[in-house]
């Protein structure tokens, strides 16, 4: 028997008695009702986690057709990640005072109909906004789906439930662009874009009527919903603080202002968490979960990979189409090995955790960093004709790395929630991610679009500047998750010691 690192993920975390129904002898089998369920929620789940990563291998086209500048081409992208982060904590809240079925039907009902909003707009400003609604209904959609499988599921399907939740999102982010290439290749640039934002219309339609007819019946599970919308109305104004100057350069005065201002409302959402949990209400960020070094950390980690992924996929596809001129297709097809690649190593990541622990998630995020550092040189030196097979051979490695990290970091950092905030960690925890994605996708689009206006040299450059920042986000999650692995070893060794 191999030797299991000290923080390797229990066999069995949990009871085996699942809501849907008794015990059987596999303790990890769904039976016919949480089938039906499982299945809802993960169409749910790919169908609004698709959209976004299905528009990045369009962007360019959406920009020539709406004549968009690079603020606008911001917002398309990164409003959708920010309203559907903003949205989740509210929406689960919500659930919980009035039941999620019907809350679940009426996001995924607006998330198709704005979609359609969205795949007719006319002008660069109504897509944003279309995008913003769409993000929110996304937003509560996936808050009442991941409450609806804690709902449902106990113990070992609890966690496999949850476990698919999540290959679900990463596989709907990686097979985005090869499906959006398709799209534009048989339909053409302008219509083609459009079928792109239309491609969830199917998907969410027939989702709807499966929700309204599998999902279990509204249950409430608190009297009052406390939404804390202070607390989460300062972490929209930090957000937009941080992001816009990256959308629209202020200047450096202008920066400094903005830097000064973001510190005074990080300062005022600290005092008011504070001042909220000592009134005996439930704040927006549970003052267990801040107190928890290893779900802080977990979080941290999270937040890194999932922003420099999103952003990363989308630079890679403005450079390959703008700088070298590529087709979708052919830009889809560089992408293409990161799907494959995450497929494969997803399916084993269990097992190489069972082995390794957490050094698995330190391990994914080194291929990560080198990738990206790969990546970038790359941009710079190779040659345009071998440069996209260079790159997919980067987009294989970003692959393995997001099997080993994404699900692996999920279930270590949720296993260190405190018993007291176990409702509302997952939700922090995916918001988080949303939140980083919209500043990632402003920041970094922002470095590359300001510095690739002087010819492919100047492409060159911006991409690997851009790629560059990404790199350096992934380093400091690196060193990151080797502190958690730390912090977590002591928790448990300090546990054992007080037991």
């Amino acid at each position: 028997m191999p030797n299991r690192s000290p923080d390797t993920l229990p066999d069995h975390p949990g009871p085996a008695t699942a809501g849907s129904g008794a015990p059987s002898a596999d303790d990890s089998r769904f039976d016919a009702a949480g089938r039906r369920v499982l299945a809802v929620c993960m169409a749910a789940g790919f169908t609004t986690l698709l959209d976004q990563s299905v528009l990045n291998i369009a962007i360019s086209d959406v920009r020539d057709s709406l004549h968009a500048d690079s603020a606008q081409i911001a917002w398309i992208v990164a409003g959708y990640s920010l309203a559907f982060g903003l949205a989740l904590v509210p929406g689960g809240r919500l659930g919980d005072v009035r039941g999620r079925k019907w809350l679940f039907v009426a996001g995924l009902a607006l998330f198709t109909a704005v979609g359609a909003l969205a795949g007719t707009a006319q002008s660069a400003w109504v897509l944003v906004a279309a995008r913003l609604l769409q993000g929110a209904g996304a937003g509560l959609v996936n808050a009442q789906m991941i409450g609806t499988l804690q709902d449902v599921f106990t113990g070992t399907r609890r966690a496999r439930a949850l476990g698919l939740y999540v290959l679900t999102g990463g596989l709907s982010t990686a097979l985005g662009p090869p499906l959006g290439g398709l799209l534009l290749a048989l339909a053409g640039p302008e219509l083609g874009w459009r079928l792109t934002l239309l491609l969830s219309a199917p998907f969410g339609l027939a989702t709807v009527v499966l929700a309204a007819r599998y999902l279990p019946a509204p249950r409430p599970r608190a009297r009052h919903s406390d939404l804390d919308a202070v607390g989460l109305a300062l972490v929209a104004v930090l957000t937009l603080l941080v992001m816009l100057p990256f959308i629209r350069p202020p200047g450096a005065l202008g920066g400094a202002a903005f830097a000064v201002a973001a510190v005074a409302v990080a300062f005022a959402f600290a005092r008011w968490q504070r001042h909220y949990a000592r009134t005996g209400r439930h704040p927006l960020l549970h003052p267990a979960l801040a107190r928890s070094r290893p779900y802080a950390l977990g979080t941290t980690v999270a937040m890194a990979q999932f922003g420099t992924s999103i952003a990363g996929s989308l630079i890679q596809t403005m450079f390959l189409r703008d700088a070298l001129g590529l087709s979708a297709l052919a830009t889809s097809a560089v992408a293409l090995p990161a799907a494959l690649a995450m497929a494969a190593t997803s399916s084993q990541a269990g097992r190489v955790v069972q082995r390794y622990g957490r050094s698995a998630v330190s391990l994914g995020l080194g291929l990560s960093l080198f990738a990206l550092l790969t990546a970038g040189l790359a941009g710079l030196y190779v040659p345009g004709a071998a440069l996209p097979y260079v790159l997919a051979c980067t987009q294989l490695a970003q692959g393995v790395s997001s099997g080993l990290i994404v699900a692996p970091n999920q279930a270590f950092t949720l296993r260190h929630a405190p018993a007291e905030a176990a409702g509302v960690a997952g939700g922090i925890l995916q918001m988080s991610q949303r939140i980083a994605a919209a500043v990632g996708i402003s920041a970094v689009s922002g470095v590359y679009l300001r510095g690739s206006t002087a010819g492919l040299l100047g492409h060159r450059d911006a991409y690997w500047h851009a790629t560059a920042a990404c790199a350096a986000v992934v380093l400091l999650a690196l060193l990151l998750s080797l502190r958690a692995g730390r912090a977590g070893r002591a928790g448990r060794t300090a546990g054992t010691a007080g037991g």
